[in-house]
């Protein structure tokens, strides 16, 4: 997945959203901790580039093992359980929710370790054939693609349904003039 993530988190955390108001977390707050989460595993792309020299890829790197993101959010759930400090507990819920929820995604074509730490084997649901230079355009050129694409739209739907306060929708409310006539006694001193 390249731009499917974050669409992703905002859907979930939008689906989860009222229950977080309903216990007083800031909805700014709970979508951002949804998208971070859900683009958190992909942390690994800077130990990838800058230090590992790409020798291993990073999708076999722990932010990528299904079990820690798992795990995260079972220790989130036992946390909410003992009734101290739920908000926080609920802010990390929907960050490690994020995160499994990237373990799905790059499931449909981008091979994960579903047994890791335990079983390396790499699992996915379709392949990508290697077809073009540079390597992304096989993704992008893939039917896998038309899947981000609608996580996209659909977040871009959900997040225009709301109203914002910077929403196009807002700029279209009738100004309020006043009635009042300017005072220009200055101008004939």
């Amino acid at each position: 997945m390249f731009i499917g993530h974050i669409p992703a988190g905002y859907l979930t955390a939008k689906a989860l959203q009222r229950k977080a108001r309903e216990r007083g977390i800031s909805s700014t707050h709970f979508i951002f901790a949804g998208v971070a989460g859900a683009i958190a595993p992909d942390i690994d792309l800077l130990y990838f580039y800058l230090l590992d020299g790409r020798a291993h890829h990073h999708h076999t790197y722990a932010t990528h093992f299904p079990v820690v993101w798992a795990s995260a959010f079972l220790a989130c759930a036992m946390w909410w359980l003992t009734g101290k400090a739920r908000q926080w507990a609920l802010l990390a819920g929907i960050f490690a929710l994020g995160g499994f929820g990237h373990m799905l995604l790059d499931s449909v074509v981008g091979d994960i370790a579903w047994g890791a730490p335990w079983d390396m084997r790499l699992f996915s649901l379709f392949e990508v054939r290697a077809a073009y230079r540079p390597w992304w355009l096989n993704f992008i050129l893939n039917w896998s693609f038309a899947l981000e694409i609608l996580l996209t739209a659909a977040a871009v739907i959900v997040w225009r349904r709301r109203p914002h306060r910077l929403s196009p929708r807002a700029w279209h409310k009738p100004v309020r003039w006043s009635a009042r006539i300017p005072d220009n006694s200055w101008r004939s001193q």
